[in-house]
């Protein structure tokens, strides 16, 4: 028998949840203190008593057509030490439409000393709870526009992989998309069980931690969803020419306005100035043209519209917090 009592996780499940955060939630937390061992022919210690809990206790029907039985009825967990919602794989607004009744648990759950935590898009049901309010939160980079959009009132750092605020009870924690989960369950394990431990868990399951933020992964294209069809010719206009010089006086006389009302307006469809996004548009092709393969820094810059390198340089570090060289050498398709 374990000389300690585990510590209780809740995972919530619901309808059009990401089947593999589901079940690499309850494999990460319920392997903790047992694949390390097992290894090592030590005795098996679970540091976790990891449950999925659903309204009800109904079967969960995931967004890859995976049904998932739960291990009890959240309206009857009446405390826990870490509270988990998964990312959300169905259309964002139908989930939390069709999972309304969740919301009171989760405002419930967060009024115990419970830490809660969501990953990616799970974010938006702790937003929709109204529990990230004035907090620093994340999400995946693709739903940072929607998230700002319907949550004025959080503080989101889209940037980040994981984010921590506090509760009047406990923590909450955001990770952002994909494998973030990953580095958000260590920090989770770090903190409940130690470094140790935490280090373990990395090892055994082969993860690769502690990867700063989302900025390297973030695509510009995705600044597009807006009505405003004058910015979107000059978005079109940009991304055509973006090898060529280009003044921001002379994109607003090219569809007849003011420089001040193109800011404007570009600063409210896409949130960021003409010229932000001329960089960041340059900025995205430098990346596509380092994932190709072999380019020199001099061929680079000059293929996005810069005849300065270490002004280049400088741009691509801010935007991706790595140098050409340095990004090159984790995303390129010729990396070994």
């Amino acid at each position: 028998m374990p000389y300690f009592k585990p510590f209780k996780v809740i995972i919530v499940g619901f309808d059009g949840v990401l089947g593999s955060v589901l079940a690499g939630a309850l494999d990460l937390f319920s392997f903790t203190g047992v694949s390390w061992q097992r290894f090592l022919d030590e005795a098996v210690e679970p540091r976790f008593d990891v449950q999925i809990a659903s309204l009800g206790g109904a079967d969960i029907r995931c967004s890859n057509r995976l049904i998932m039985r739960a291990h009890c009825d959240i309206q009857e967990v009446t405390e826990c030490d870490l509270l988990l919602i998964p990312t959300i794989g169905d259309s964002i607004d139908k989930v939390l439409s069709q999972n309304s009744a969740l919301i009171s648990h989760l405002q419930r759950l967060a009024n115990t000393k419970a830490d809660i935590a969501s990953n990616c898009s799970g974010a938006f049901f702790l937003a929709k709870a109204g529990l990230l309010d004035g907090k620093v939160a994340t999400t995946h980079w693709g739903y940072a526009s929607k998230f700002k959009t319907d949550f004025p009132l959080v503080d989101l750092q889209e940037n980040q992989f994981v984010t921590q605020s506090k509760n009047q009870f406990g923590n909450i924690f955001c990770a952002a998309g994909g494998s973030a989960f990953y580095d958000l369950g260590l920090l989770l394990i770090e903190r409940y069980c130690g470094r140790e431990i935490s280090t373990q868990v990395a090892k055994t399951q082969i993860i690769d931690s502690k990867r700063g933020n989302q900025s390297s992964y973030t695509n510009v294209t995705l600044h597009k969803p807006h009505a405003d069809q004058l910015v979107k010719q000059v978005q079109e206009f940009i991304e055509e020419n973006f090898k060529q010089p280009m003044q921001v006086s002379n994109l607003a006389a090219m569809v007849n306005i003011t420089p001040r009302t193109l800011n404007r307006r570009f600063q409210s469809c896409v949130t960021m100035r003409p010229i932000e996004y001329i960089q960041a548009v340059r900025i995205e092709q430098a990346k596509r043209l380092l994932e190709l393969g072999d380019v020199t820094i001099k061929s680079l810059t000059e293929q996005v519209g810069y005849d300065d390198i270490s002004s280049f340089t400088r741009l691509f570090k801010r935007a991706t917090e790595l140098t050409p060289k340095e990004y090159q050498d984790k995303f390129s398709r010729l990396a070994i």
